[in-house]
């Protein structure tokens, strides 16, 4: 933990058009070396006008707001800015929400009553793992897979795919939410080739993203194998 002293914060932009919860957020962060508050935003168009000037490493992005709101705003972030980790903020708990979200790209899901330390360690996280799960994400990603799985339980057979012995520990080691970097020092591989079979994966199963990998090894009940 001790090298973060010397190494860039990590950049951030809050969009929310509440200006006490930005003042909060921002106040709360300020405390933290490693982080850096560097612009705030209160709607989606305002925000990507600002993310063609500067661009952080993460977003706090509100759920609701005036104008263009965070669902509007994350697929253009997405397309434009693949490299930006963004958060989702909101009150609502809803599951087919959080579910959609992750799907488009969100790298987190987060109540607005969460509290700074959990906003911290969210930012941390997706910013050095790509995403950070918590039972709201994970609770929303297994209900929804529960859905599909009785819909459509005679397309489950089809899309069977075979991974070999590695890509299966890769997989179950990714759900376990390590990192490449811990990942590669399990499997005695290069963090580059522990990437190059999460890619392979991906084009194996089918997803687009590392939470869809996740929900893949979970339909598939590949974590009880």
């Amino acid at each position: 933990m001790q090298n973060s002293e010397h190494i860039e914060p990590i950049k951030v932009i809050i969009a929310d058009d509440h200006v006490l919860y930005r003042a909060g957020v921002k106040t709360a962060l300020s405390a933290k070396k490693d982080i850096k508050v560097i612009a705030e935003a209160d709607n989606g168009v305002h925000l990507l006008n600002m993310l063609k000037m500067i661009q952080p490493d993460v977003i706090l992005l509100d759920i609701q707001m005036p104008i263009m709101d965070g669902i509007g705003a994350l697929p253009e972030i997405k397309k434009n800015w693949p490299h930006i980790k963004v958060i989702m903020l909101t009150f609502m708990d809803d599951h087919s929400m959080i579910t959609k979200l992750m799907e488009l790209g969100a790298n987190s899901y987060l109540a607005k009553t969460s509290d700074s330390e959990i906003i911290y360690e969210a930012i941390k996280t997706c910013f050095e793992q790509e995403y950070y799960f918590n039972s709201l994400t994970n609770k929303a990603l297994l209900t929804n897979l529960k859905q599909r799985n009785t819909a459509s339980p005679q397309k489950m057979t089809q899309q069977e795919t075979h991974l070999n012995d590695k890509e299966m520990t890769i997989l179950k080691l990714m759900c376990e939410e390590k990192s490449t970097k811990e990942i590669a020092d399990i499997v005695d591989l290069s963090p580059r080739t522990v990437e190059a079979i999460r890619d392979k994966l991906k084009v194996k199963t089918g997803a687009k993203t590392t939470a869809g990998l996740i929900m893949y090894a979970v339909k598939h009940k590949i974590l009880e194998q």
